[in-house]
């Protein structure tokens, strides 16, 4: 296999609504994060930081001389790799502790980062998958439900939306119609535990707190960004499969 460089791991396309989208097309679809840059006024916001093996601030030029925060969506490895990178940080409090003290076991990197299968290209480097780890991140903000996230000029709300992992959040601006949705829902496979009953159970309110939301675009943690119609035809063919 390929090794890329480190001018090669990320790319970046401006969308509409002030958002950027950010990615590492070197992670096959499936296991690659989208990271989701918004400019403000006063700071910028980024919604999850990838999987952390190439410098994120370094490659960007976007990420410069700003002041940023960097919000988990969740603490899975792939979300949250390079958030050490910033200043300011924020997760939903369930998983604070994981972003302070994050392990290959506590972000599912274990089960995902166990081998090669998950690129189409090598990291840079002296990569190991094996040696892979995540630089904690201690949180300098918490994102309990209904907190506002401010960049001076828009305003996001928070979300707590459990079933894909404890502290999965979403960001919603009321004025936009945007959500960000990490990966409680997107439009993929959507990855959860059929058989822990608990965890279905917080999945499917979390989905029917979002199915009559009046969302106008939903950029997710994973797969393209979708509309209103599709959001509610994945939540509902979810519902009808686990809303027993």
């Amino acid at each position: 296999m390929q090794i890329a460089t480190p001018e090669t791991w990320y790319e970046s396309r401006a969308l509409s609504d002030g958002v950027t989208w950010i990615f590492e097309p070197h992670i096959k679809e499936y296991y690659r994060c989208n990271i989701w840059h918004v400019r403000g006024r006063d700071r910028d916001l980024l919604v999850d930081s990838g999987m952390g093996v190439v410098s994120l601030r370094e490659q960007i030029p976007l990420l410069s001389g700003r002041p940023v925060l960097a919000v988990a969506s969740h603490t899975h490895f792939d979300h949250i790799g390079t958030h050490h990178e910033f200043a300011e940080r924020a997760v939903h409090p369930d998983e604070a502790e994981i972003l302070a003290r994050p392990t290959r076991d506590n972000t599912a990197a274990d089960y995902y980062v166990a081998n090669n299968d998950i690129f189409t290209q090598l990291p840079p480097g002296d990569w190991e998958p094996l040696r892979y780890e995540i630089p904690p991140a201690p949180p300098t903000k918490l994102l309990p439900e209904g907190s506002v996230v401010d960049t001076g000029d828009r305003s996001f709300e928070v979300f707590h939306l459990p079933g894909h992992s404890p502290g999965s959040i979403a960001l919603y601006e009321q004025a936009s119609g945007v959500l960000f949705a990490g990966d409680v829902v997107y439009d993929g496979p959507l990855v959860y535990d059929e058989d822990n009953a608990a965890e279905m159970r917080q999945y499917v309110a979390s989905m029917k707190r979002l199915l009559d939301l009046p969302v106008r675009v939903v950029h997710g943690g994973h797969y393209p960004s979708f509309g209103r119609d599709r959001m509610q035809a994945i939540i509902r063919e979810f519902l009808a499969a686990f809303d027993r």
